[in-house]
C-alpha cells in the first residue's frame, strides 16, 4: 500500500474518530434535551400509522393527534394506577411483614451467632450502626428521588407534546431533510423514512415479545416456590418494567411480601429475589438483545453494544431509546456505499 493512501485512510479514521468523541459528549450533556425529544420522536414514528389512519377517514389532523396522544396518555395512566394500586397494598402489609420479623429474628440471631460467630449484643451493635448510617443518608436520598420526580414529570410532560408536534409538522420535517439531502438522495430518503416507522413498529413488537417471555418465566418460578397469583405478580412485574427502576421494584415486591406473609421460612422470599434477579439479568443480556435484534434485524452484538453504551450515556432511557435507533442507522448506511463497513457489523448476516 503506497504511503499516501496509508496517510489518507489514517487520516479518515482520525476525522471519524473525532466525530465519534464529539458525538458522544454532545449526547452526554445533552440529556435532558435529547432524551425527552427522542422519546417523542419514538411515539410520533409509531403513532404516524393510526393519525395517518383517521385522517383518511377525514377526521382534521390536529383532532386525530389528539385522539391518540389520548390513548398513549391513558395507557401510560393505567400503568401508574397499577403501580399505585400495589404501592398501597404494599403499605397496608407493612404491619404484618415487621410483625413476621420479629418472629424470625430470635432464629436469625440464633443462626448468626452460630455461623458467624457474632453473638447478640454484637449483633445490635451492627444494627444500630447501620441504621444510624441509613438515618444519616437519607435526606441525600430524598433530595435525589425528589430531584428525579421533577426531570421525570418534566419529561413525561414534554414527550406528548415533542410527539404531537413531530406529527403536526411531519411535512415541514420532510421538507427540511429533502434540502438536506439534496436532489441525489431523494428518493432514497422517502425510502428510509418508510424503514424507519416499520423499524420502531418492529421494535416495539419484538419488546412486547420480551415482555411476554419475561413474564412466562417469572410466572414459572413463582409457580415452583408455590406463590399464590404467581401468573398475575409474573406478567404484572414484566410489564411493569416499562417504567424504569419504581416499576420493578413496587411489583417484585409484592410476591416478596406474599411469600414473607404466607410461608413458614426466609428462604422463600429470598427465593422470589433470586428468581426476579436471574431473570432480570436473562433479559438485558440475552432475552433483549436476541428478540428485539431479530425484529429490527441488527445483530446481537451490535444490539449489547447500543444496549451498554445507552446505559452508560442515558440510563435505563438510553437502553431504551438507543436500540431502534441502531435499527434506523443500519438503515441508512445501507443506502451510502461510503458507510457500507457500518451497516455489515449492524447486520445479523
Amino acid at each position: 500500500m503506497p504511503e499516501s493512501h496509508f496517510n489518507t485512510r489514517i487520516a479518515q479514521v482520525s476525522k471519524y474518530l473525532e466525530i465519534i468523541a464529539i458525538s458522544v459528549l454532545f449526547l452526554y450533556f445533552g440529556k435532558s434535551l435529547f432524551v425527552p425529544l427522542l422519546f417523542g420522536l419514538l411515539i410520533s414514528f409509531i403513532s404516524y400509522p393510526i393519525c395517518k389512519w383517521l385522517e383518511l377517514r377525514r377526521i382534521p389532523r390536529s383532532l386525530a393527534i389528539a385522539l391518540v396522544m389520548l390513548l398513549i396518555i391513558a395507557l401510560f395512566w393505567l400503568l401508574l394506577s397499577i403501580m399505585g394500586y400495589e404501592l398501597n397494598a404494599f403499605l397496608k402489609d407493612v404491619p404484618i411483614v415487621l410483625d413476621k420479623f420479629e418472629a424470625y429474628s430470635p432464629g436469625i440471631q440464633a443462626w448468626i451467632e452460630n455461623n458467624l460467630g457474632l453473638d447478640p449484643e454484637k449483633q445490635s451493635g451492627w444494627m444500630q450502626k447501620i441504621i444510624t448510617d441509613l438515618e444519616n443518608g437519607l435526606m441525600g436520598t430524598l433530595k435525589s428521588i425528589f430531584s428525579a420526580t421533577i426531570s421525570t414529570v418534566f419529561m413525561l410532560v414534554m414527550i406528548p407534546i415533542y410527539a404531537s408536534l413531530f406529527l403536526y409538522h411531519r411535512s415541514v420535517f420532510v421538507r427540511f431533510l429533502e434540502s438536506l439531502v439534496g436532489s441525489r438522495y431523494r428518493d432514497r430518503l422517502h425510502g428510509v423514512l418508510k424503514e424507519s416507522i416499520q423499524t420502531y413498529f418492529h421494535f416495539v413488537k419484538g419488546t412486547f415479545f420480551v415482555y411476554l417471555i419475561v413474564g412466562i418465566l417469572n410466572s414459572a418460578g413463582l409457580l415452583a416456590l408455590g406463590i399464590q397469583h404467581a401468573i398475575l405478580y409474573g406478567m404484572l412485574t414484566a410489564f411493569m418494567t416499562i417504567i424504569p427502576y419504581v416499576g420493578i421494584i413496587i411489583s417484585a415486591s409484592m410476591p416478596v411480601l406474599i411469600a414473607l406473609i404466607t410461608k413458614d421460612s426466609l428462604w422463600y422470599p429470598a427465593a422470589v429475589i433470586l428468581i426476579f434477579t436471574i431473570v432480570q439479568y436473562l433479559e438485558a443480556n440475552v432475552i433483549f438483545p436476541r428478540v428485539v435484534g431479530a425484529q429490527l434485524n441488527i445483530s446481537t452484538w451490535s444490539t449489547l453494544v447500543g444496549i451498554f453504551a445507552g446505559t452508560i450515556l442515558w440510563g435505563v432511557s438510553g437502553m431504551i431509546l438507543f436500540i431502534p435507533f441502531l435499527g434506523i442507522l443500519k438503515i441508512f448506511t445501507g443506502e451510502i456505499e461510503e458507510l457500507s463497513p457500518i451497516n455489515i457489523l449492524l447486520s445479523r448476516k
